[in-house]
This record gives structure tokens, C-alpha cells and sequence, in this order.
């Protein structure tokens, strides 16, 4: 019988897309709520008078006024650029040539791998992050390294080997056989394994031929199951350097549709410069447009107008994209969005960045029926956090009208400080 431990404090819970409808509707706070948890699962939320009576054996662990939410869900990030985080002053292509290649090669070594690996998962579960959908490098032991160290925490992670056979530095460079060979064998060593989730992973089409972006087609057509992750549309420069390479597409879009990358499993990174017709056809196939605004304002990329891509009904998460992104921190993120979102005459309310934060990116990464929701049955991945957590938020929220004021404050002052604790497969999680 599994042991039951009982959550108390003010819980959030999703019933729908306030991206889509009045997030009053959609979008709840108890302020006496509680989640009670039995082994990896969640069994029960409701009341925490009524659970406590309902479960008298359970311990409890009160939280008093902090909020316990759905773990946060990274959906686009570069585990393998960890050590170089805030990188200063160079753009998309000269960036990757100056600091990420040359440290992804670091990654042949399978013990850097691990190392960074750990350290990567201990500095996320340490801002509230539950689940990430990482990049890892050319390197097929870089797949291993994550996943393991996920393993070892009981943590869901999504990653695939990354594909580049031109464009980079010799060391970086697979080719179309290896790049399908690899990626087949990662398949079946990992996905659907414990948590683990395999994603398909060109880098982005300047580094691909088109022949290895159709051998990678051809694999997920085998493999629909798991999913693809790429970038798409991040510098205006970047889609002139496309339109140079692939001369007879209609758009960057269609670099991958022609090629089979196209999907509603598909997570498309960026796609803050788009045309018309590709915001079309993502909402079409319900690919998944993946927002990393802090990443898009530290390299200079723009900013996404996510209100109009939500009012086309293209499928929303938000990730931190590190090491572009200047934080491990989706509480950071959520106020980069905010921000972003501000560009284009649309504020966000505090109930939709944390639905983006956690359900719209489970959904995006097709998990959401095992994680970003405080549901019976789900996971027990949780984040707790303190909407007090420092002197400058605490002032705030004394003066707040309502609970989504005092949230608010944490999203747009808030870091590692405000995570209470972090919780993952009903453990709490605490740094190696």
C-alpha cells in the first residue's frame, strides 16, 4: 500500500485554455485547497478539510498561504549549453559559432555529458521545473546522459540526439546514414521507457541537407509516436539564409513539410518571423510553436506575437531555451512573455502564463494527460511556491486586491527564491 502524503495550501487548477476563453472560466485558486499524494501519483485534490477527514492516515505537509501548482514544463531548451549561459553579445549564427559549438563538442567526452547532465536537471528542479524538452548533441552517449540522470530522479524528459550534417564544425557533423542509424537505436533503447520521450531532432534546416531532414522524415513516419523537435523562424537573417539554401520552398515552413517534419508532434522552436501561409498551416496541423522570449531578447530575435498566433488556434508552450535564454527560471520566462506579449497590445493575466508554463506546455509536448495539471491520476509533479519570497514581492502583495495580484508580482519578480519546494514522481527533490 502506498504511503499518502497530504498538501495543504492554496492549489491551481486548469478546466480549459484561458488563451482561448475568459480565463475566469478555465482557471481556479483554492485558497484551501490541498493535493493528496500516493506513491508517484496524484490521488486526490480538493478541500483540505475534506481530504483531511476523507484520509486521516495521511501525512501532512502544510503549506499555509504558498501556492502548489503543476510542476512547470520546459518545452525548448539545450541542456548541453548549461556552462555557457549568458554568453555575451553576438546573434543567432555568429552565437552558435563562438560559444555553442565549441562547447557541444565538449559533450565526445561521456563524462562531461553526465556531469553537465545532473547539474542541468539539479539547476532546473531548483526553479520548479518538472519536465524539459532538451536538445542534447551529435553525441548519441549526450541522449544517454539525460536521460539517465532523468531516470535517477524519476523525472519525465524529453530529448533526441541532435542532426547536423553541414553547416558546423567537422566534430559536429554526422551524416544522413549515421543521423537516421543513431537516432533509430536511441528510439528504441529510450522512448516509452520509465518517462523517457524520444524527440526526433534536426537542429533546424541550414544544418541539414535535404537529405538527412528526409531521412529524419522517413524516421518519424516509422516512429509517429515520438516526437520532433527543430527550430523555426528565429532571426530575419536566419530565414534569408534559408530561402538561400532550400530556393525552391515556399517558406522555412515548408523546408520541413517537404520532407515529412511536419506535424501535430512536432515542436517548432522560435517561429517569431512567420508568414501568413505557415501560421496557417501550423493551425492546420496543430504544430506546436514553442515561446522562448527570454532566449528572443537576449540574442536580438524579436518578439513572438503570441495573442494573434492563440487567436489562429496554433497550439502554444513556453520554454526557457537555455543557454540562449538567459535563465533556468520559467518564472523569468513567464514575465519575458509578458513582456513580449505587451509588444503587440496583448497583456497576459498571471492565469495564462502559468497555464502556459505548465498545462499549455504539457499539451504541447503531448503529456497532458500525465503531467501539467493538479488531476487525480496525473503525476505528482508539483512546484510550491512562495508569493513572499522576497521583501520586494512581499511589499507588493500586501497591497493586492486578490490572489492573481499576488501572483503576479511573483512572475514578474520572482526566482528560484519563490520555489518552496519541487516535487517530482511524489518525491520531493532536493540538489545532488
Amino acid at each position: 500500500m502506498n504511503t499518502q502524503t497530504l498538501l495543504t495550501g492554496q492549489t491551481l487548477t486548469f478546466h480549459g485554455d484561458p488563451l482561448v476563453q475568459p480565463w475566469q472560466d478555465c482557471v481556479r485558486i483554492d485558497s484551501a485547497g490541498a493535493v493528496l499524494l500516493a506513491g508517484s501519483r496524484i490521488a486526490a485534490v480538493g478541500s483540505a478539510a475534506a481530504l483531511k477527514a476523507a484520509h486521516p492516515q495521511a501525512k501532512v505537509i502544510s503549506y499555509g498561504d504558498d501556492l502548489i501548482c503543476p510542476g512547470f514544463v520546459d518545452a525548448h531548451a539545450h541542456y548541453p549549453q548549461t556552462a555557457m549561459i549568458a554568453s555575451w553579445g553576438k546573434r543567432l549564427i555568429d552565437w552558435l559559432n563562438t560559444y555553442t559549438f565549441p562547447e557541444e563538442a565538449r559533450f565526445a567526452d561521456p563524462d562531461y555529458a553526465r556531469t553537465i547532465a545532473g547539474r542541468y536537471l539539479d539547476l532546473t528542479a531548483a526553479n520548479g521545473t518538472t519536465t524539459v524538452a532538451s536538445f542534447a548533441t551529435i553525441h548519441a552517449h549526450s541522449v544517454d546522459a539525460l536521460f539517465e540522470a532523468a531516470q535517477m530522479r524519476g523525472q519525465c524528459v524529453v530529448t533526441g540526439k541532435t542532426c547536423m550534417d553541414r553547416n558546423a564544425p567537422d566534430d559536429l557533423r554526422d551524416t544522413v546514414q549515421t543521423a537516421y542509424d543513431d537516432s533509430k537505436s536511441l528510439i528504441g533503447r529510450w522512448h516509452g521507457t520509465g518517462r523517457a520521450q524520444y524527440a526526433i531532432t534536426p537542429r533546424f534546416s541550414p544544418t541539414s541537407t535535404p537529405e538527412q531532414l528526409s531521412a529524419l522524415g522517413a524516421l518519424w513516419g516509422e516512429h509517429p509516436d515520438c516526437l520532433m523537435q527543430t527550430h523555426l523562424s528565429e532571426q530575419p537573417d536566419e530565414v534569408a539564409w534559408v530561402a538561400e539554401l532550400f530556393p525552391e520552398a515556399r517558406d522555412y515552413l515548408d523546408t520541413y513539410e517537404a520532407h515529412g517534419l511536419l506535424g501535430a508532434r512536432g515542436l517548432y522552436g522560435h517561429a517569431i518571423h512567420l508568414t501568413e501561409r505557415e501560421i496557417d498551416r501550423l493551425a492546420e496541423v496543430q504544430g506546436r510553436v514553442i515561446h522562448c522570449p527570454t532566449s528572443n531578447a537576449f540574442i536580438g530575435s524579436g518578439a513572438l506575437n503570441l495573442p494573434q498566433l492563440a487567436a489562429r488556434g496554433v497550439p502554444l508552450g513556453l520554454a526557457t531555451d537555455t543557454g540562449g535564454g538567459s535563465s533556468f527560471s520559467m518564472l523569468r520566462t513567464m514575465a519575458a512573455a509578458y513582456e513580449a506579449a505587451q509588444h503587440h497590445g496583448g497583456p497576459l493575466h498571471s492565469a495564462q502564463l502559468m497555464w502556459l508554463a505548465t498545462a499549455g506546455s504539457a499539451r504541447s509536448l503531448h503529456l497532458h494527460d500525465e503531467i501539467g495539471h493538479l488531476n487525480a491520476g496525473h503525476y505528482a509533479d508539483l512546484a510550491v511556491l512562495d508569493l513572499r519570497s522576497t521583501p520586494a514581492i512581499a511589499q507588493r502583495a500586501n497591497r493586492a486586491d486578490d490572489v492573481w495580484e499576488d501572483v503576479f508580482a511573483t512572475v514578474m519578480m520572482g526566482d528560484d527564491r519563490a520555489v518552496r519546494a519541487t516535487w517530482i514522481g511524489g518525491a520531493e527533490i532536493t540538489a545532488s
